[in-house]
């Protein structure tokens, strides 16, 4: 199948108008017209997953966070970003991205049905363009299949999201119930959170003094780490190619967490 009929079938899905207006997605390297027999899918494309790439045979590279944000002045191989590039054309394997338009359209649903949650409603509602009938957007916000502490929550997020650990702020053994989940950067939502009365923000890449103030206003914070809770992308997406697409083989890259706990 022809790369371009991949990324027609993918954004009937996931279209790139529901994707936030300053991301960057869609094909970022290489061939429309490249036969895809393989795809490779990761959440980054990094050096180690282009080259687990290469050596899968893989034909097209799919990931979650697109590798380039900032315009580039020139490809070489003096540039981390540029040998990435460099190497994906010489190995003619087609690179593309879907970010914001899968946190809208998926992510947010993704992630609280795991962890069971009802009630729901959007955290942040954005415009896809499209005439949805419903609203759409970044995270959710519901209840919890039953109250816990924090501490309980904390254990709880652990285990449906395969993490080794969680940072949270606020008292441990404050009850919550109410939830408001964000996948990836939840940085500067935690008065979005806090408006739709949520106990307790769990997300990633939120500050100190951002965490502090949250706790004080009155909701408790939990950061789960930004890889910790999106790379449910991997598994779900490979899932979506493989009853799509007859056709093509779909490898996944390993869950790897890009940091270690002491």
């Amino acid at each position: 199948m022809l790369c371009k009929d991949i990324i027609r079938m993918i954004e009937d899905t996931y279209p790139k108008c529901a994707a936030l207006e300053w991301d960057n997605i869609g094909l970022l390297v290489g061939r429309t017209e490249k036969e895809v027999k393989k795809i490779y899918i990761a959440l980054d494309a990094t050096d180690d997953v282009i080259d687990d790439a290469v050596a899968n045979g893989a034909d097209m590279l799919l990931t979650h966070h697109p590798l380039i944000f900032e315009p580039l002045k020139q490809i070489t191989d003096e540039n981390f970003i540029g040998n990435r590039v460099v190497k994906l054309l010489q190995h003619d394997i087609s690179y593309y991205a879907m970010h914001t338009n899968y946190d809208v359209l998926k992510m947010a649903d993704l992630s609280a049905n795991m962890l069971g949650l009802s009630s729901t409603e959007v955290l942040e509602v954005t415009d896809c363009g499209g005439g949805t009938e419903f609203e759409q957007g970044i995270g959710k916000v519901g209840m919890l299949p039953k109250q816990m502490t924090l501490e309980e929550c904390c254990e709880f997020v652990k285990k449906t999201f395969g993490l080794e650990s969680v940072k949270a702020y606020g008292n441990p053994k404050q009850s919550v119930h109410r939830v408001a989940i964000s996948p990836g950067s939840g940085k500067g939502m935690s008065n979005l959170a806090l408006e739709k009365n949520a106990d307790v923000f769990i997300t990633a890449d939120i500050s100190y003094h951002e965490a502090i103030d949250a706790v004080s206003k009155g909701i408790a914070i939990m950061d789960a780490g930004h890889y910790g809770l999106e790379h449910i992308y991997i598994e779900d997406m490979a899932s979506y190619l493989r009853q799509i697409l007859e056709a093509v083989d779909v490898a996944t890259a390993e869950i790897k967490h890009p940091y270690f706990v002491i």
